[in-house]
């Protein structure tokens, strides 16, 4: 008998993919995973025998298979095309060629092809059918509300953005509304800037470009990624000044980022003043990488001479463990009664003995020290000596604050003390305000309430996000509210006069089993209002192809996995939601007039192992970021962090990755939920814009017309969206990527929207450096 070339390519083909399927199978059967590989792994290599036999009754013996992969793959997700397809579609197309007269030999219609093409015909139908439908968006409308009132906005003119959330409120939100769902459409870009600050070779590997602008009088202010101040036209983007900080490049910083400039003025001089008051009357802050704080002149960029020593504060005053590149700023203070507050970022995982976490606050004008706030030793608001140091490694705030002047109080969201997978040697003082949002007193720096999300942290779930403030009407009446967002999807809604609950909060178990000489806490607080998901199951495991998917389960089933809050192991753990979080510092933006919320939910897991320190490979690559292995010098156990994907690098869960989301804020309903964005971007080359919901890191804007933009996800677009529906109502394609919040103003009569293009290290978006203003055609 004679075997067709065809015949052996085709049998070896199927032989090759049944011997994998059938081993990695037979490994995942013992791990407790679904036999179903096994057997169909199996059933391929008996195919493959008889292909290579030239008998027709291969067609038939695959038509079975096949069958049986249907059924199953219906079993397992329904009508959901994605996971569908990807257990089908490699079978499917073996199935086409096995139709052809090549494939086996042998010509004509015989039972074994009939069968078998009918069952390929039953497949596209199937999948024909899960295409008509997606179980993961929910379509409703948000209902126009009437009586809401803007929360303290510190007299911010309704067509300038002066605070990283435009008002102290942080809500994302302009009053403008020329642009409205109606003619969005038409936006075109006015002009487009570079700084010339581009992610270089020697940059370490979270260079990123978050920057939201702000705008005061005919000025637009941001800074780069490595400190440079620019002042640009607002009109037409000319370049007016800048001002570099040269704080240079470390190897050890964990980031490299500026969110934006702080602005401040002495009330006593109008805007329309200013040019004829005395230097620096109206300032600019611009926090830096090594750990400075510079003032400078708004309308000029000199150093501001009578601010600190020379125009500059040294942050590193009273620090203990300073250790260069490790603390610094990377979000602007905030500025609120002529207090400047501001916080900091610690390198998370680097060292057990990290810098502290303290808040301090200066004059704005003198750069006075007036208070600071140490969450290792909450009690002492008062300075301290020249010899004194403030509590090493306390939980540290390195997102935006937002503040109500009126209720003289800061909104302060905290993170963690390192190390952040294990916390055995936490103060009763930390323990308390570990991953906690905080009302401190802007005058004086005392604690006014804290208000936990995560007891006992093992899952670096640090508030992340600036605190919203709202005017919440209720039905008890108009009530202060605070709304924040979390890494692990839930969004409290708290009175901020007292920080109790508005929507709902309980208490529910939570899984134990820490490692020696730690623990866990019973329980853990879950919000009414929450975009926390649904716990991963095997069958939630996803890849290109049933080959990919076979090895995400067989790591699933390696890990620890009890759900969220499963303890950090030394087998490995799966963090669902991961690192990156539901939501991170982009926050979320609220209209204070309609009384609802606009998010970006982002759903991608994680997985952390915990190393013993004596067992760290000294030729490991150590402290390259916050993914990979950081080796917490000086404590117990290292953790190695990484992305839980397949060997191809796809996420090993099933998409969506990440939506858009609206909610009514009154009742905390989820009014809509819709997948946001295409892969376009998400491999080394370009693909299909194929809308899949793909993950991303940044913040929205919402108008009063009620459109929303964001440009967050991990493909090179800004969108906006009808607020009321979430329909898409327009996008445009950027030339980086787009990781940084959008803003909104008035120049010369016209609404402008501005988004700065420069991409994020972490999640590979293309690096850049644009500035790109869009606004209605005159």
């Amino acid at each position: 008998m004679r075997v067709s070339t065809s015949s052996l390519v085709t049998a070896l083909l199927l032989g090759l993919i049944g011997l994998f399927l059938a081993g990695g199978g037979g490994w995942l059967a013992t791990l407790g995973g679904s036999p179903f590989y096994l057997a169909l792994g199996l059933g391929l290599i008996l195919c493959a025998v008889l292909v290579w036999r030239q008998r027709t009754s291969a067609r038939l013996v695959y038509a079975l298979l096949l069958a049986g992969t249907l059924g199953w793959a219906f079993w397992e997700v329904g009508l959901d095309w994605w996971p569908l397809a990807t257990r089908g579609g490699l079978l499917v197309l073996l199935g086409l060629w096995l139709l052809t007269p090549w494939a086996v030999g042998r010509r004509g219609w015989n039972a074994g092809r009939t069968v078998l093409a009918l069952v390929v015909v039953g497949c596209v139908g199937v999948a024909s059918a899960a295409l008509l439908r997606d179980p993961h968006v929910i379509e409703g409308q948000l209902q126009a509300q009437t009586g809401g009132a803007t929360a303290p906005d510190g007299n911010v003119p309704d067509g300038e953005w002066h605070h990283y959330g435009r008002t102290l409120a942080g809500q994302r939100y302009t009053p403008l509304a020329e642009v409205t769902p109606a003619n969005v459409e038409a936006l075109e870009v006015a002009w487009t800037y570079r700084t010339g600050d581009v992610r270089g070779p020697d940059d370490v590997a979270e260079t990123t470009y978050q920057v939201t602008p702000l705008k005061i009088g005919n000025l637009l202010y941001l800074c780069t990624p490595h400190h440079i101040a620019i002042a640009l036209d607002a009109e037409t983007g000319e370049e007016r000044w800048r001002f570099d900080a040269n704080d240079g490049l470390d190897p050890n910083r964990q980031h490299q980022t500026c969110r934006g400039l702080s602005y401040y003025r002495d009330d006593a001089v109008t805007e329309a003043d200013l040019a004829e008051a005395p230097a620096c009357t109206a300032r600019l802050f611009l926090p830096t990488s090594d750990a400075r704080l510079i003032a400078l002149d708004a309308l000029t960029g000199a150093i501001c001479p009578g601010f600190g020593e020379n125009g500059t504060v040294d942050l590193w005053a009273n620090m203990p463990n300073q250790q260069s590149g490790f603390y610094y700023s990377t979000s602007p203070p905030t500025i609120v009664n002529d207090r400047l507050i501001i916080g900091g970022s610690v390198n998370d995982n680097y060292a057990v003995e990290s810098p502290s976490g303290v808040i301090r606050a200066y004059d704005a004008m003198t750069g006075e020290l007036l208070w600071a706030w140490d969450s290792g030793n909450p009690e002492r608001t008062t300075l301290l000596g020249p010899d004194e140091t403030y509590t090493a490694n306390s939980p540290n705030s390195w997102s935006v604050f937002s503040a109500d002047p009126a209720l003289g109080l800061v909104y302060i969201p905290l993170g963690n003390a390192t190390p952040d997978q294990f916390g055995a040697h936490r103060s009763p003082a930390v323990e308390r305000f570990s991953s906690s949002v905080v009302a401190l007193d802007i005058a004086s720096g005392a604690v006014r309430w804290v208000f936990q999300t995560v007891h006992h942290d093992l899952w670096d779930m640090d508030v992340p996000a600036q605190p919203v403030l709202i005017d919440l009407a209720t039905a008890q009446g108009t009530t202060p509210a605070l709304v924040q967002a979390t890494k692990q999807g839930d969004i409290y809604v708290l009175d901020r006069r007292s920080g109790q609950p508005i929507l709902p909060v309980s208490e529910v178990p939570a899984p134990g089993g820490a490692v020696e000489g730690d623990w866990t806490a019973p329980t853990q607080p879950v919000s009414a209002l929450s975009f926390a998901p649904e716990p991963l199951r095997e069958t939630d495991m996803w890849g290109a192809s049933l080959l990919d998917q076979l090895a995400c389960r067989i790591k699933f089933r390696q890990l620890r996995y009890e759900g969220r809050y499963t303890p950090p192991s030394l087998q490995g753990t799966l963090v669902y939601p991961g690192n990156f979080g539901t939501f991170n510092w982009g926050s979320v933006a609220v209209d204070p007039v309609r009384q609802v919320m606009f998010g970006m939910p982002t759903y991608l897991a994680f997985t952390s192992q915990l190393v013993p320190s004596d067992e760290i490979d000294a030729d490991e690559q150590v402290n390259a970021g916050e993914a990979g292995l950081n080796v917490n010098a000086g404590g117990e156990y290292g953790v190695r962090m990484a992305p839980f994907v397949s060997p191809l690098g796809l996420p090993c869960q099933a998409p969506p990755w990440g939506y858009v989301a609206g909610v009514d804020l009154r009742t905390g309903t989820k009014a809509w939920m819709h997948k946001n964005g295409t892969i376009r971007d998400a491999g080394p080359f370009p693909l299909p814009p194929i809308p899949m919901g793909v993950p991303g890191i940044g913040g929205p804007l919402l108008t009063a017309s009620g459109v929303a933009f964001l440009a967050a996800s991990i493909d090179d677009y800004i969108r906006a969206y009808d607020v009321a529906t979430g329909a898409q109502l327009w996008q445009q394609r950027l030339p980086a990527g787009g990781q940084a919040t959008p803003m909104s103003y008035e120049a010369g009569g016209r609404q402008f929207v501005v988004q700065v293009a420069g991409g994020h290290g972490s999640i590979g978006t293309k690096a850049g450096d644009y500035v790109i203003a869009y606004t209605l055609p005159r």
